[in-house]
Formats: structure tokens, C-alpha cells, sequence
């Protein structure tokens, strides 16, 4: 894992230095804290190009970035892991390539000399990278196909630069901070920013899958790779069991490839148990396990992680969250370096904070819903979908009924959990998608935001979903859910909130089901063999029934929240009030402060929940 910064000035009184990179690089110094490398050439244009090192593969000098072909003509800076570097090696070799390393970056270059911008479409892995072309003079950046790893831009006057985090792109002092309103508009719907746009308007993120060539100060954009579901495959439960299990073995031994210590994150659930089995199977030793807790019962998870540790003897760890640790709060709004409200982000940091403690790379289950059907919310679309059928007036009764209800102040809830899915029933799916995955629904928005700030912004939220579920003719709703889910929730939140906690810690993730031969299986699957009923990942459960404990495989899924509702009644309290209810929060003139007022007084009295709105 690295972080990689660079800018590409065409201005003929080029004002870039060594002093502007090296400022880029030393914010990213936790994403590489082995090493830092410039390149800087008054070209025409001007390149500049920056790395920070967190040795993985071949810790020797000749893993240095930015990193070159023979006659220093092509330059590259890399962060991620190529998984398949070894046989693409093998294959360039003998098309008479040399090398100079034992890295996977090296065979990244040789790549590009014989496919140029296609040679993305040959890696297996995680990444973000940047090829300087000297007889093109253009630029090459890149992402791997689901998203892992980040990569930043921002084009004006004549100025391109790019980097791994916002901070580094930030300290370059080229960048206008002009705050983005329609970017808070999605981010109080959603809880992230949706790529491709960012808090800044004048800041970008490159999208997976995608290649951005920069030439000629002219940017052009394209997408290499790309899930198709239209396309089923004609097996058998059995047959797509086996299947699965043996491609998930391939991905989980091609990432123990590493001259560090490596380990796994375990939370007891089914994806993490399950790369912890195959671990188990392939590696000569114990397994390094992770694991992380709360004292709140309903949010704890570590019976379940201790229960697979002790079936495989693993070498365990955990670590509980307390509302007093979230002193690190500053710290991690600094690295995600614009809003973003997923509370599993504490969690997160601080099991990559005891996990780089004893390894350098932890591999995790990051996927496994999205490809397999692991979340609540397609079984209840399904239902919703089938309940519109029902005559107005039996539903209307029903509505009623479950309104009347007694209901506790507690997300989990079940009652609250009813109410809330009768309570859309009668919405098209866009809207019923929306409403469950979000935050703040449109009702709320329309209270919260001061009329200055909703004449300032022009959001389409339904943009961001339309083409999922009603521009994929031929999809049932199970695949066009996932799909939907696997193009904006994975690469927006999960995979933000897993790269920029573990980095912070100078952790590398592996995520076995984020392989993309894994991910096109998936695709390709019936998609009763991943939904069953209101049995999600119906097909994985089959093909680890050997190898799981069976209450493990059995058990309902938890996620990976943490109880904010009940820290902002209690120790929190007053962190809560000193920040939404600072003079200096109230006068940015965005929302109604009445309206913020009361959120936090009717949540702290107990008359609301509105924990994870308040968050």
C-alpha cells in the first residue's frame, strides 16, 4: 500500500517544486511510512509525481517509486497490489521484457509498453496508479475494477493534480475550497459524497473502473470493466457451490502473497468466518485474528468472532470501543477529508489500530453482501413489491395497525423496524430504495435546510438510482438491487470507509470476495442461489456448510454499527451539544437551527431516535 500524489503543470512559468510534492507526500506519510520518492522534470508540461511507501513486496531499494522502464522514458507511481504480477511477469519476460525488481508495480510499466492504456485490463487486484508517458507526454491514471483504492483529481488553469487523499491534494496549495452545496444535498441522503463529484466543486473522484488519460491539457475518460448479470449461468446448486468455494480459495491464497506478517479481521460473521477457514486450510501456521466489540450486548459481535477463533485456533485479539476513545474523532475527520457518516468507521480504525500492531496486512469479508445477497433490504424489497398487489384498503388497515404499535427508541427495534418498512409501501421502488439506505428522507431536508441553502442547490437523488433499477431491462429486482449496490454503496461508503481506516494505521486490506473472478460468478448466478426466500447468500451458506460451525452459518446478520444513539444520552451528550450547537456550526447558514435544536434535545430526552441522523 502506498499513497501517490502528482501535478502536471502546462503553464509556461510553472511555479511546481520539490517543496509542493514533498509537502503532498508527507500528508500521506501513514499511507507509506517506509519511504518517500519524487520525480520532477521541467518537461513541457511540467511533471511532477510523488510516493510514499508502505513495503509489502520486495522490501529492497529496487521497490522505489516513482519507478521507471529502462530508458526512463515511462514513469510510474502505484498504490495497491497486483495479485497475478507473478504469471504476467512469466508472460513479459518472454515478449523479452527485463526487470529490475521482484515488485508488481515493475510489471505495471512493462504492461503499459505493450498495451498503453489497456494494460489495466490485464491486473488482478486493488489500485490506483499513475504513468507518465515521455514520448506521449500524457498521463495515465487508473482504478482497480470495484473501487478499493482512491484516487483524487482536480483540472484548472491549466494545472492537473491528483492524489490519494484530500489532505495531500489539499497542501498543494493549487486548490480552490469552494464547498459544493448539491454535494451536502447527497451526502445528508446517503451519508457519503457519490463519486464522481466531491465536498469541492472543483475536485473529483476518479470512478472505478475507469482510466483518465490526461494530453495536450485534454482529458478523456473511460471504462475498461464492467458486471454483467443479463448473463446466467446453466448449473446446479451443487455444481455453483463447489464452484464458488474453489474460486474464493484461489482469491484468498493469492493474497497471502507478502514478505510481511499477515492476519484477518473477524467479526463471527459468515464472510470474514469463511476467509478465515480458507486461511486456515492453506496457510502452515495459525492464523492472526481481529476482532472488536462494545460493551452494549446488542452491538456485540465477539461471542461469535471467539467461537470461530477457538474452531480454527487461530492467535486472537480484540478491543472495545468506548464512547471516551472517540478522542480520535479530529484525527479521522482529517483523513476522510470530507463528511461522511458511517459510525463503523471508529470500529474500523481501531481494529486496524490493534491489527498493525502485530501484522502489516490484514485480509477481510468486504463484499460478500453485495455479491451474494447479504443484506435485509432485498428480501424487503421483494415483500414490498408483492405487498403493493394487495387492495389500498387491506394495506391501509395494516398501515394503521402497526402505526398503533408500542415501539422502543432503538434502531434495531423490531417494531420500529416494521414501521418503517410499512411506512413506504406505497412508493415506487426508487423512492422506497432511497428511503432505507438513507439518512435524512426529502420531508426531513425540506425542514432542515435553510432557504438559502435548498435555492443554492439542485440535487436529482433519484439520478443516482434510475439507472439501476429502471434503466437494466431483463434484470430481476434481486440482481438490479445488487447491482445498484455493488456501483454506489461498496465503492462510495464500504470501500472509502475501509481504505481510509486501515491506512490511517498503515494497514493494507485484502478483501478475498472483492476478486473479480469471484464478482462475476456471483453475477452470473440464479438469483434465487443467492436469495432464498428471506435467506440471503443462500449459496455461500451451501458451500461453507462443511467448513463453518453451523450456528456461525445459521445466525442473523448483525452489521457493523455502533451505538450512537444510546453515547449521544449518555457521554456523549455534551460532545453532541458543543458541536451541532457551536456559534460557529449555526452561522454557516446551511440548515434551520430550530430544526437542529430540536433533533438534539428530542433525541436526548428519549422523545426520538435520531442517533444516526444527529451523527
Amino acid at each position: 500500500m502506498c499513497g501517490i500524489c502528482g501535478i502536471i503543470d502546462y503553464n509556461s512559468d510553472s511555479i511546481i517544486d520539490e517543496n509542493i510534492l514533498t509537502r503532498m507526500c508527507q500528508q500521506m506519510r501513514h499511507r507509506g511510512p517506509d519511504d518517500q520518492g519524487l520525480y520532477l522534470k521541467r518537461l513541457n508540461p511540467t511533471v511532477g509525481l510523488g510516493h510514499r511507501r508502505l513495503s509489502i513486496i520486495d522490501l529492497s531499494a529496487a521497490g522505489r517509486q516513482p519507478m521507471s522502464n529502462e530508458d526512463g522514458t515511462i514513469w510510474l507511481i502505484f498504490n495497491g497490489e497486483i495479485y497475478n504480477y507473478r504469471e504476467l511477469r512469466q508472460e513479459l519476460e518472454r515478449r523479452g521484457h527485463r526487470f529490475k525488481s521482484h515488485t508488481d508495480t515493475e510489471v505495471a510499466i512493462h504492461l503499459y509498453e505493450e498495451y498503453g492504456r489497456d494494460c489495466v485490463k490485464f491486473l488482478s487486484g486493488m489500485f490506483a496508479l499513475a504513468i507518465w508517458d515521455e514520448h506521449n507526454r500524457s498521463l495515465l491514471l487508473a482504478r482497480d475494477r470495484l473501487g478499493k483504492k482512491p484516487l483524487l483529481y482536480a483540472h484548472q488553469e491549466g494545472r492537473f493534480c491528483f492524489a490519494s487523499e484530500f489532505s495531500a491534494l489539499l497542501s498543494s496549495g493549487l486548490i480552490e475550497k469552494n464547498i459544493s452545496k448539491d454535494a451536502i444535498n447527497y451526502y445528508l441522503s446517503f451519508g457519503y459524497i457519490p463519486a464522481p463529484i466531491t465536498i469541492y466543486q472543483n475536485v473529483f473522484k476518479l470512478l472505478p473502473a475507469h482510466t483518465l488519460v490526461l494530453k495536450d491539457n485534454i482529458l478523456s475518460m473511460s471504462r475498461y470493466w464492467q458486471l454483467d448479470y443479463s448473463k446466467k449461468l446453466n448449473i446446479s446448486e451443487e455444481e455453483a457451490a463447489s464452484e464458488l468455494l474453489r474460486l474464493l480459495e484461489e482469491a484468498v491464497k493469492s493474497r497471502l502473497y507478502s514478505d510481511v506478517s499477515l492476519g484477518a479481521f473477524l467479526s463471527g460473521g459468515l464472510d470474514s468466518s469463511t476467509v478465515v477457514a480458507i486461511m486456515s486450510k492453506v496457510l502452515d501456521k495459525r492464523v492472526d485474528t481481529f476482532s472488536i466489540g462494545f460493551n452494549e450486548s446488542r452491538y456485540n459481535e465477539l461471542f461469535y468472532a471467539r467461537k470461530i477463533a477457538s474452531y480454527f485456533h487461530t492467535r486472537h485479539n480484540e478491543f472495545i470501543v468506548k464512547p471516551n476513545t472517540l478522542e480520535i474523532l479530529p484525527e479521522l475527520i482529517r483523513h476522510y477529508g470530507e463528511p461522511f457518516a458511517d459510525s463503523s468507521c471508529i470500529p474500523t480504525y481501531y481494529v486496524s489500530k490493534i491489527t498493525h500492531k502485530y501484522v502489516s496486512v490484514a485480509l477481510n469479508g468486504d463484499g460478500g453482501d453485495e455479491a451474494l445477497a447479504g443484506y435485509e433490504r432485498y428480501a424487503a424489497a421483494i415483500l414490498s413489491e408483492k405487498y403493493q398487489q394487495v387492495p389500498w384498503q387491506i394495506r391501509k388497515f395494516i398501515n394503521s395497525t402497526v402505526d398503533l404499535l408500542p415501539a422502543r427508541n432503538d434502531p434495531r427495534d423490531t417494531i420500529k423496524r416494521l414501521r418503517r418498512f410499512f411506512s413506504v409501501t406505497d412508493l415506487a421502488l426508487v423512492e422506497r430504495y432511497i428511503y432505507w439506505v438513507g439518512f435524512f428522507t426529502s420531508r426531513d431536508k425540506d425542514r432542515l435546510m435553510s432557504m438559502e441553502f435548498k435555492k443554492a442547490s439542485h440535487t436529482d437523488l433519484f439520478k443516482e438510482v434510475k439507472p439501476y433499477l429502471q434503466g437494466k431491462d431483463g434484470l430481476n429486482l434481486v440482481d438490479k438491487l445488487l447491482y445498484l449496490d455493488t456501483s454506489t454503496y461498496l465503492p462510495n461508503d464500504l470501500l472509502v470507509k475501509a481504505d481510509i481506516a486501515s491506512m490511517a494505521n498503515s494497514l493494507e486490506l485484502r478483501s478475498p470476495f472483492l476478486d473479480y473472478k469471484v464478482m462475476e460468478f456471483a453475477a452470473s448466478l440464479p438469483s434465487e442461489y443467492k436469495l432464498r426466500g428471506r435467506l440471503g447468500k443462500y449459496i455461500l451458506k451451501k458451500a461453507v456448510k462443511d467448513i463453518l460451525p453451523k450456528e456461525n452459518i445459521q445466525r442473523k446478520k448483525m452489521g457493523f454499527g455502533m451505538p450512537v444513539s444510546d453515547w449521544f444520552r449518555g457521554q456523549m451528550k455534551d460532545y453532541l451539544k458543543a458541536n451541532l450547537l457551536a456559534e460557529q456550526s449555526l452561522a454557516r447558514g446551511y440548515f434551520n437551527n430550530a430544526v437542529i435544536r430540536e433533533l438534539v434535545e428530542n433525541h436526548i430526552n428519549g422523545r426520538t431516535d435520531c442517533g444516526h441522523q444527529l451523527w
